[in-house]
């Protein structure tokens, strides 16, 4: 009977007894210094196949790279755990999941090469950024304006006419950043186009009109003014042969630089105050960096066209009365043309209702900036408990 059982099976018992062999001399010859007391077997070391001679599921050998603290285990695994994941909270907002040394959080606006060494694409890097809005009415004008501003500039036109190709008979617009949306004030692009961590690199950036002459005006030479009296917002003095807005802009022959207005006249209520003193008009606006910072955060996404902001932006420099003025030593000229209020049109009856839209809508936009502002430093002083809750007092004056 056994005999007839054994019998029965050879091939069976044969094929258990060669796995079993081929087990052993693995597990010998391939882990001699791993203790199998401690050994744990995974997925990552066997898998299971079946056999094709017969109907069992055999182990099949899956090769171990690591053999660390007596414990097999992968570098997948290790990764997976709660440990390895990364989670720094300093990191710029939706980014504390990356490692901090790969984040780059500012940039500029250098225009760099398709091919080659990235090291090498600049060979030239500008310091300083000048930014005009711009039409093809006033090609000429801007023309000889961007020629007083040396390769130390990066230049950055926004056409708001929609022509940008017709720019590049000149030799420097190759070089420039060209944006255009139609019908869009200096404002409207500085807010969405010069974020301060994108001028970053820029030491001084300029944002300017485009109907301003040049003739008595070097930038480098400006820049240096700038750097000797410590202006961080300031401007050009104006020559004009239109009537001035504010006295503080006007150019003075004795001296290089002035931070008040000679006579204040009932222009503002206070001598030391805007618009006779801490003051720049926004036509032709300097900021440093760093001010910057702080003034490009006071533009309002919806308030375009920018009237308000030459009454507050004294609030990002301390102390204003010496941070911010304007320099005669180097001027400029105001020729007071309205391509963007006359948006092109030839017709002069359409040309006066849209004078009167736009001078309308400024008005309308400074009133909501000055109730924004009067309310938000309201809010702040009545947190601190420095005025009463039912106050009205406004502190920052805004005409």
């Amino acid at each position: 009977m056994l005999a007839k059982a054994l019998n029965s099976r050879p091939m069976s018992s044969t094929l258990t007894t060669i796995i079993a062999a081929m087990l052993a001399f693995l597990l010998g010859t391939n882990f001699p210094s791993c203790s199998l007391s401690k050994f744990r077997i995974t997925s990552q070391f066997f898998s299971f196949g079946r056999d094709t001679n017969s109907s069992m599921y055999l182990p099949i050998y899956n090769s171990c790279t690591s053999c660390e603290n007596n414990t097999f285990s992968s570098s997948a695994t290790n990764f997976s755990d709660d440990k390895y994941k990364i989670f720094v909270p300093s990191n710029p907002k939706g980014a504390e999941t990356l490692p901090p040394d790969i984040i780059v959080s500012e940039s500029d606006l250098y225009l760099r090469r398709l091919w080659g060494d990235p090291n090498e694409d600049l060979p030239i890097k500008s310091k300083y950024l000048v930014a005009f809005a711009v039409s093809l009415k006033q090609k000429d004008n801007v023309n000889a304006a961007v020629q007083k501003f040396s390769e130390n500039f990066t230049i950055i036109l926004f056409h708001y006419d929609g022509h940008t190709n017709e720019w590049d008979e000149f030799e420097w617009s190759t070089r420039a950043i060209h944006v255009s949306a139609r019908r869009q004030t200096k404002w409207w692009y500085a807010k969405r186009f010069l974020h301060p961590d994108i001028v970053a690199s820029y030491e001084y950036i300029f944002i300017w009109d485009e109907d301003l002459g040049v003739e008595h005006f070097d930038a480098e030479e400006y820049i240096k003014l700038v750097k000797k009296y410590g202006l961080e917002i300031s401007q050009p003095a104006i020559e004009s042969n239109k009537d001035f807005a504010y006295q503080i802009t006007k150019r003075r022959n004795d001296t290089e630089v002035h931070k008040k207005a000679e006579d204040s006249g009932n222009k503002c209520p206070d001598p030391n105050g805007p618009a006779c003193s801490e003051f720049i008009e926004i036509m032709a606006p300097v900021f440093s960096k760093d001010a910057w910072r702080c003034a490009w955060h006071i533009i309002q996404n919806d308030l375009i066209h920018g009237w308000g902001i030459d009454f507050t932006v004294r609030k990002c420099v301390e102390p204003a009365s010496e941070k911010m003025g304007v320099i005669d030593a180097q001027w400029i000229f105001h020729h007071a043309v309205t391509t963007l209020r006359d948006q092109g049109e030839e017709d002069i009856g359409k040309r006066t209702a849209l004078a009167k839209g736009i001078a309308d809508r400024c008005y309308v936009e400074l009133g909501t900036f000055k109730k924004r502002w009067n309310q938000a430093e309201s809010n702040y002083y009545k947190m601190k408990g420095l005025i009463p809750l039912n106050s009205t007092a406004s502190f920052t004056f805004i005409p």
